[in-house]
């Protein structure tokens, strides 16, 4: 009989998840990984089988929370253009405040693995559906609340705005606020 487990294994994926945002796929060695978790090399990958296995979970908990996140934003009182654009500064502003410049991690894995990776590019891909569907929900909340046009196409919208806060995510690594914000504000002035 094996030694029973003494971490939890959220909390292992979690702080995972933490370094592979910050270094990316490539960059976090199995030495970064068991420093961040406290776990031991051996205990890791026995746990959650290789570095590879260890990532997946970590873009599924990540894409898990910041979907859970930008509903529960997204659903606060306020016009679908000042939720959405209170959403998409509140995304800018952490990438711009934190430690690190990093972005987003599903755009970094996009980045990193796209194309070579199918299950990292599938992971990503349920990540962006998700989100796309949340705006257009929000956006038509607002065409049933008044506050948006009834004409605009809702999923073509949502795809837009996906799409501009995919590249804000990517931009806010080398930009700086003021052209971010406008880049936000000008996302929203069509809704």
């Amino acid at each position: 009989m094996g030694r029973p487990k003494s971490f939890e294994p959220d909390v292992v994926v979690a702080r995972a998840m933490e370094t592979f945002w910050t270094k990316g796929y490539a960059g976090t060695s199995p030495a970064d990984l068991a420093e961040a978790t406290g776990v031991a090399k051996g205990s890791l990958y026995h746990s959650f089988g290789s570095k590879r296995e260890l990532f997946a979970k970590a873009l599924e908990l990540y894409g898990r929370t910041g979907t859970a996140a930008t509903e529960e934003f997204l659903s606060r009182p306020g016009t679908a253009r000042e939720r959405i654009r209170a959403h998409f500064a509140r995304l800018v502003d952490a990438d711009l405040d934190g430690p690190v410049r990093r972005g987003c991690l599903a755009q970094n894995t996009v980045e990193e693995l796209g194309g070579r990776d199918e299950e990292a590019t599938r992971a990503v891909h349920r990540i962006e559906e998700r989100m796309i569907e949340l705006f257009a929900a929000r956006i038509e909340q607002g065409q049933r609340d008044g506050d948006v046009d009834r004409g605009i196409d809702a999923k073509a919208q949502a795809l837009l705005l996906q799409t501009t806060l995919a590249g804000l995510r990517v931009m806010a690594r080398t930009f700086d606020r003021p052209v971010l914000h406008r880049i936000i504000d000008t996302a929203v002035a069509g809704l």
